[in-house]
């Protein structure tokens, strides 16, 4: 095999909403200067990076289309059956004849099915290495929805090991994972840490300004117009922020069984209540008597909280439906999705994450805390096996396992917001020391450049 100078990253998802590989390709041609073709369904934009850069093309696949709810449930098994069959058809066309030939495939899994069987079969008809990308196991996420006694799951499992075996190199994304893919599958892995790009950095004043005045219905209490939102006053070209604004909170979500948002629901709701006690409010005391007091900026030993929900998914609808119900006096939520551009500065804006993600694998990290972190801004995630990985309890976020553990982190945290916060400060302060050093470009050129040059080598000997 002759150096081609081109790389293929194969996604059988939502290029959109698969940040890591856009990353991979950024820095596959930044980086390796290699011509890069990413193959994927399309649906969310990539960041705007992936889509001007020269080197970057962009392949996508005709998607499956969605199940009508009226299809019959008896048939619903077949599809398991025929939908990885038309999936492998339309992606071995791709890898085989739309896209020249690579020196390298970076598949991303999960899926596994059909995705590894494709792409090894395309490494081997083009003569080109073949790499897995582990991010999480597909045979644990079909797990959630069909049992792990499940003979489809079984079998699942088993064309993954299979296949992921025959690969030339593979990257993974925790210690926890790296060691289990060497005991228990035979599989030698390359940890390759979730870092931030240089996107993903703490919003400027002026940023935050425009990022609160421009989403619209952040308040519905409020009128929004161009000189002052919930958040911040402008006095000419003066910005300030409001001594009695909202604790601005991110949490972005798939909305899916694997993130258990009722958690959010219930710590919102038990900090909507402790508060009331504590400011001897009654039941009856009207949510627009508290905003009044609030617009005409009588200040309080704990602020009213706004939950800014990103993503989308299965579940959204359902949780919307059950937040409608909520009677939150202190406490608002917003649903939204926003832009790979305007995602970032949402997070630059914002004074605290939380994030739901519990692993089917207990073995993957979630990515959206990374981002979170290259923003500044300091996390609650929910405990599992290797979140400690990432999160470093009281130095970048704390961890809970409940809702009520929710809920008194949210009242620690905020007592005395904005001025008296200590611990949230101080997290926030270690974050901000370690931004320039932690990037993914950096993370990148140190351990998957080595394993890709290494391979290629590999194949052509």
């Amino acid at each position: 095999m002759g150096n081609r100078n081109r790389a293929a990253v194969v996604v059988l998802g939502d290029i959109g909403r698969s940040p890591r590989m856009q990353y991979h390709a950024l820095s596959l041609a930044r980086q390796a200067f290699l011509e890069v073709d990413i193959v994927a369904y399309g649906g969310s934009e990539p960041h705007i990076s992936v889509l001007e850069h020269q080197s970057i093309h962009i392949h996508k696949m005709p998607q499956w289309p969605a199940i009508p709810p009226s299809f019959p449930k008896i048939l619903r098994p077949l599809l398991l059956i025929f939908k990885p069959i038309v999936q492998f058809l339309v992606l071995l066309w791709y890898l085989l004849v739309k896209i020249p030939a690579p020196d390298a495939f970076i598949v991303q899994n999960p899926p596994s099915v059909p995705t590894l069987v494709v792409v090894k079969w395309a490494s081997w008809l083009r003569h080109s290495a073949f790499i897995v990308d582990w991010h999480n196991f597909g045979h644990t996420l079909l797990a959630l929805s069909l049992g792990r006694s499940s003979r489809f799951v079984a079998i699942y499992h088993w064309i993954e090991k299979h296949y992921g075996k025959m690969a030339h190199g593979s990257l993974c994304v925790t210690r926890a994972m790296q060691h289990e893919l060497a005991q228990n599958w035979g599989i030698n892995a390359t940890v390759l840490y979730d870092q931030p790009p240089e996107f993903f950095r703490p919003s400027s004043l002026e940023e935050k300004h425009n990022a609160c005045t421009l989403m619209a219905g952040l308040a519905e209490h409020e009128k929004i117009d161009q000189t002052i939102n919930p958040f911040t006053t402008q006095v000419g070209a003066d910005i300030f922020l409001k001594q009695n604004r909202p604790a601005l909170i991110v949490s972005s979500t798939s909305w899916t069984p694997d993130e258990d948002f009722g958690i959010l629901l219930e710590a919102a709701l038990m900090y909507d209540r402790r508060v009331a006690a504590l400011l001897k409010e009654s039941d009856s005391t009207g949510d627009e008597l508290v905003w009044d007091e609030i617009r005409d900026g009588k200040p309080f030993s704990y602020p009213r909280l706004l939950f800014i929900i990103t993503g989308k998914g299965p579940e959204k609808e359902k949780y919307e439906q059950k937040i409608k119900k909520l009677s939150l006096k202190r406490v608002a939520f917003r649903t939204m999705w926003l832009s790979a551009e305007d995602y970032p500065l949402l997070l630059g804006s914002a004074d605290l994450g939380v994030c739901l993600h519990t692993s089917s694998s207990g073995l993957d990290l979630p990515m959206k805390v990374v981002d979170m972190f290259g923003c500044g801004l300091p996390v609650c995630a929910v405990s599992y096996s290797c979140i400690k990985e990432l999160v470093e309890v009281e130095k970048n976020g704390l961890l809970f396992s409940s809702s009520s553990e929710l809920a008194d982190e949210l009242m620690m945290l905020f007592k005395g917001f904005p001025e008296s916060c200590d611990t949230l400060k101080s997290m926030r302060t270690s974050l901000m020391e370690r931004i320039s050093s932690t990037r993914w470009s950096t993370e990148w050129e140190e351990c998957a450049k080595p394993l890709i040059h290494k391979v290629k080598i590999l194949l052509s000997t």
